[in-house]
């Protein structure tokens, strides 16, 4: 794969206790280094014009304020440093960079994966919340439709929590496709089943809470049976993943039961659906905060690309799943 990266992310300073730190990206690249096939591109960092295509523009100068006064707690969970300013718009080019990267062929070995921080399917068009400043996927999804050929983007979020800002961004719109699968009841305790989108965004949007506990074959079949029908009809031109890999069985702030195996199949998954509805296939990190498999994640799907073929996953999927999946096409009269 083409990882997109910027050492700008690093001077985004959470402290010493904030789960989502440049350690990560560090980890990340450590990770990658015992690849093979690893190329790392560097993009143009987005521009205020370019954020303020899905986000407010005087949320955006209140931004840009808090940093130049140094930064500080915007909220509880949400930390700014005197770099997170220029840290955020690097973040966001990353995310265009790969959006633009796949429309213009880059694909196979050559995916390209963004891996930038702060992360972004939190931040909603008028604020920022849960780690996130600005939207990374809702930038490059905008940015594609706004600057390529491609007129319909489909964003699939396989981060641990609902991604409220990207669905609320493109909620009353029909160019945009978001799908989440996400814990039932964890922050920030949006993406119900009934939650389709409205106006022109009527069904464009999808919400898979997967209950505690839920491991590979869950999210294949919760896939199989609602995205992959949902890719199908909606037909997008590109699809961008909204990578984290907070889902893992073993990262500290969730739980769920995803391997790191499942990511490689669930990678091979979004790669075959991508092929099926012959869009463009871009990644965009996430979370995931647990260094050791956060790393192994990023690794896994690089790897993926790369020819390795993932192992066949042990068991089923709950009866859980399978009702919540068919509460979910029926939602959406799949």
């Amino acid at each position: 794969m083409q990882f997109g990266y910027s050492d700008t992310c690093l001077d985004h300073d959470t402290g010493t206790r904030h789960p989502e730190t440049p350690d990560r990206l560090r980890a990340i690249r450590r990770q990658l280094a015992r690849r093979h096939g690893v190329s790392y591109v560097g993009a143009d960092p987005a521009t205020v014009d370019a954020v303020t295509t899905v986000h407010d523009a005087d949320y955006v100068e209140e931004f840009r304020q808090f940093v130049a006064d140094g930064g500080g707690d915007w909220d509880a969970d949400t930390v700014a440093s005197e770099g997170t300013w220029d840290a955020a718009l690097a973040s966001a080019g990353l995310s265009q960079w790969a959006a633009t990267a796949a429309v213009e062929g880059a694909d196979g070995r050559d995916t390209p994966f963004a891996i930038g921080r702060p992360p972004g399917h939190h931040a909603v068009a008028d604020d920022a919340m849960g780690f996130c400043f600005f939207n990374n996927a809702a930038v490059a999804a905008q940015h594609a439709i706004d600057e390529t050929a491609v007129d319909r983007v489909a964003i699939f979020d396989w981060d641990v929590h609902h991604g409220n800002g990207t669905q609320d961004i493109f909620y009353d719109r029909g160019d945009v496709f978001y799908a989440s699968f996400h814990e039932d009841g964890l922050y920030p305790g949006t993406g119900k089943v009934s939650e389709t989108g409205e106006g022109e965004g009527a069904g464009a949007t999808l919400n898979v809470p997967l209950q505690a506990g839920a491991g590979d074959a869950d999210y294949l079949y919760a896939f199989d049976e609602t995205v992959l029908p949902c890719f199908r009809r909606f037909d997008p031109e590109l699809v961008l993943v909204s990578a984290g890999f907070d889902a893992h069985r073993h990262d500290p702030i969730s739980r769920m039961r995803v391997s790191t195996e499942g990511y490689a199949l669930l990678t091979d998954r979004v790669r075959a659906a991508a092929d099926d509805v012959d869009a463009a296939l871009a990644f965009v990190l996430e979370g995931g905060y647990g260094l050791d498999t956060l790393s192994e994640g990023v690794a896994t799907v690089h790897e993926t690309f790369d020819g390795r073929t993932p192992a066949t996953p042990d068991g089923d999927a709950d009866d859980e799943t399978r009702v919540l999946a068919d509460d979910v096409r029926e939602a959406l009269d799949l």
